[in-house]
């Protein structure tokens, strides 16, 4: 590791393994001043969690360049409303930052009902309005009382944080609308949490599970609307998909409405089938543990000659990984693993501590294990272990391209799904045409006669 080109606040937050166990490395924290993360901002985290909400409007307190970040170009489907692909900015100027923005709140509000009739509505809190001090709060509260709907505030001003942080200010907007359903009566079913139905991945595993014999009772947050998400207090148990963004939803309705939760992950063979065979476990119904393992066991065979037949294009190649969580990127190096590709860089934006012991764990001797990294770091990494393919979402697409290395996208943009059984065979696919594309033979010579 070349420590001359890496700031030395970082040096924590970087591991190489030789033969330790344990990754040992700094995390879970805010972001080195002039790194240049890779990580996005509060409003960014809370945006990516609650916007797939099928039902809801947003409505973007702040300059109109806060509106850009949006889901109506990504993967997220939805099986009913459309609503959620509309996006609303009260674009303050700078009369506004001097003479304060609520009524031209409130006024945005009376139009989105005037127009759209939502039952739901998230009022993002952006830098410009944690600067200033406009009380959303009351504003939103004027607005419930006003039209008898609910109307949510989500106080995610970018400069308060990281993305996490994000994640918690969702997670305190879902719980607020959810907290009042709670009551009474049989808990069945379950809540699936942290999947944003990418590309209609929701629906890959909820039919999983549905074969298993389990209800799904609500979606948190793809495919969710306002009356599914209002259900979710009636599950017997939460199942958190991304780590990340909904560890800390899953907590607080352990805590208080009693609902138990599992980690689990459904991407590639070997997590798809441990998660399906735990959550049947989990629910003390052996008729359930029987057809979840009469069902992985069908898939996994049903998948091996596919494998094998790829296996041999993988020999000798090498993949770097970042991404958002540290679920997602376990799961990847397991898959590549499977394929027999040797993962040399790997990372995180919001990985935690356990994430990293179990990557360590995973990869090979010399890997290098990165917590919220940047570009130059990726680079100096991927070409000092000669890395193949990145793995990353949009962000690092351009780098892998500039370095004249094969990409696949993991992240909310893309259209085809990568879940469960049916995602891997889209995954290797994906990455043998990606890998194993002819125009990396072009490396570093020119195509200009």
């Amino acid at each position: 590791m070349q420590k001359s080109q890496i700031l030395d606040a970082r040096l924590s937050s970087i591991f190489v393994k030789d033969g330790c166990r344990d990754a040992g490395i700094a995390c879970d924290k805010e972001s080195v001043s002039g790194a240049v993360s890779q990580r996005a901002c509060v409003y960014c985290g809370a945006r990516v969690v609650l916007n797939p909400v099928t039902d809801a409007f947003h409505i973007v307190h702040g300059p109109i360049g806060c509106a850009s970040y949006t889901w109506d170009i990504r993967g997220s489907l939805s099986s009913g409303s459309e609503l959620y692909r509309n996006s609303f900015s009260t674009d303050l100027r700078e009369k506004d930052v001097v003479f304060g923005g609520e009524k031209k709140l409130a006024a945005a509000i009376d139009e989105v009902v005037l127009k759209h009739r939502p039952k739901l509505i998230f009022v993002y809190a952006t830098c410009i309005v944690g600067v200033i001090g406009d009380d959303i709060e009351a504003v939103c509260a004027q607005a419930e009382k006003k039209y008898h709907i609910r109307v949510i505030p989500v106080k995610a001003p970018g400069f308060s944080g990281t993305k996490s942080l994000g994640y918690k200010m969702a997670c305190n907007a879902l719980m607020e609308l959810i907290r009042p359903h709670a009551g009474g009566g049989e808990r069945k079913g379950v809540n699936i949490l942290g999947d944003f139905n990418l590309a209609g991945e929701m629906w890959i595993i909820r039919s999983y599970l549905e074969t298993i014999g389990l209800q799904v009772v609500s979606t948190i947050t793809g495919d969710a609307s306002y009356e599914t998400l209002i259900k979710a207090p009636s599950a017997e148990l939460n199942l958190v998909q991304c780590a990340g963004s909904s560890t800390y939803l899953a907590t607080m309705m352990e805590e208080e409405l009693n609902i138990p939760y599992l980690k689990v992950s459904f991407f590639g063979v070997e997590d798809t089938t441990s998660s399906l065979i735990r959550i049947a476990q989990a629910t003390g119904d052996d008729a359930c543990v029987k057809r979840a393992v009469e069902f992985t066991t069908f898939q996994k065979r049903r998948l091996q000659s596919f494998l094998d037949q790829y296996r041999p294009n993988f020999k000798g190649k090498k993949a770097a990984i970042y991404v958002g969580g540290g679920f997602k990127a376990i799961s990847l190096i397991r898959e590549f693993n499977e394929l027999g590709i040797e993962t040399v860089v790997v990372g995180t934006q919001t990985g935690k501590k356990d994430d990293y012991e179990v990557i360590g764990n995973l990869v090979g001797d010399n890997a290098v294990v990165l917590d919220d990294a940047n570009p130059s770091e990726l680079e100096m990494f991927m070409k000092e272990k000669g890395a193949d393919i990145l793995v990353g979402g949009v962000k690092e697409r351009p780098l892998a391209y500039k370095l004249g290395i094969a990409f696949c996208d993991h992240n909310h943009e893309r259209k085809h799904p990568l879940a469960g059984y049916d995602g891997v065979i889209n995954f290797v696919k994906e990455i043998n045409l990606s890998i194993n594309s002819p125009v990396w033979k072009q490396r570093g010579t020119s195509i200009i006669a």
